[in-house]
């Protein structure tokens, strides 16, 4: 009779070595993004660039630096009112401009049919040291303005120091504290006003999302937070308060990005809802759809427009 061999005995299974918290390299943090732009994100999500009326929008490139653009906005404007309902008068403006873009110095100059005129520097003065500058000069008294910006980006800090008419002047300052920590100041003084301020900021991002807060001793504190779903797809919420006048505003909404067009919108705490369409009809050639809707003030605000050119 054969001998019956038992099968040998299954080891246990090996316990899973415990995984080992990243190591933090604090000698080489990631540069953060500038002070002023902490929102960045909850911003190009909820606040897009809105308008009523119909706008085109044309850019004719002369060369590979140089370019014209000319724009044409016909509708309502408001004007000041003592009374709650909200009045518009129509208007219409062609804006005539021009650009040169050049990797280290880039030109922006536009001028209005009323009068107005704008311009732009940027200048990169050394790998690290870039200057802003941005001017306007209108017809009306006490409205023209002018400021400096000069922006200094180190391995894991950025600083800015400010210069404006009126005697403003303002700096700012942010650090990496961690691969995904950032904290910074601000500090500012009109002259023309007398008055100064102090300010806090955090930032926290990873690949999914974007926290973000700021407080200021002017009384405002501002909280963003951006979800992102997937590669198209973003949620994103943010809220004001002033704890001087006691107002508090928060706004949630979404940033969808299809294979032609982008669509965003959002709604906010005082019934005010809008939405932004940005849709790609050929190259060169986009199609905009702007609408925002305020039912507490019976605001309703619909726009239109073509955007020629690149």
């Amino acid at each position: 009779m054969a001998t019956l061999i038992p099968p040998p005995a299954t080891p246990p299974p090996a316990a899973a070595e415990p995984t080992k918290p990243e190591k933090v390299d604090y000698m080489d943090l990631p540069c953060p993004i500038p002070y002023e732009e902490i929102h960045r994100e909850a911003m190009m999500s909820l606040k897009p660039e809105h308008f009523e009326g119909m706008r085109v929008d044309f850019t004719k490139g002369l060369n590979q630096r140089f370019s014209l653009s000319h724009s044409i906005v016909m509708g309502p404007t408001e004007v000041p009112s003592q009374s709650a309902e909200t009045i518009k008068i129509p208007t219409a403006n062609y804006e005539f401009g021009a650009n040169f873009i050049d990797p280290k110095v880039m030109l922006f100059g536009r001028i209005l049919t009323d009068g107005r005129l704008s311009a732009r520097v940027k200048c990169d003065l050394s790998e690290n040291l870039t200057m802003k500058a941005n001017a306007q000069l209108t017809n009306e008294p006490h409205m023209s303005h002018g400021m400096f910006n000069f922006d200094y980006k180190g391995s894991d800090y950025r600083t800015q120091l400010q210069l404006g008419n009126g005697g403003l002047i303002g700096a700012s300052y942010i650090q990496s504290v961690t691969p995904h920590l950032s904290l910074g100041g601000e500090v500012f003084w009109a002259g023309q006003h007398r008055k100064s301020g102090l300010g806090y900021a955090a930032r926290y991002n990873t690949d999914k999302m974007v926290a973000s807060g700021q407080v200021a001793s002017t009384g405002m504190v501002v909280l963003g937070y951006v979800q992102k779903v997937s590669e198209k797809v973003s949620l994103a919420t943010d809220m004001m308060y002033n704890y001087m006048s006691r107002d508090v505003t928060a706004s949630f909404g979404y940033d969808y990005i299809l294979r032609q067009c982008r669509l965003r919108g959002k709604i906010d705490s005082n019934g005010c809802t809008s939405a932004f369409l940005e849709e790609r009809l050929n190259m060169g050639l986009n199609f905009i759809l702007s609408a925002e809707i305020d039912h507490k003030k019976k605001d309703y605000k619909f726009g239109f427009g073509l955007t020629v050119g690149e």
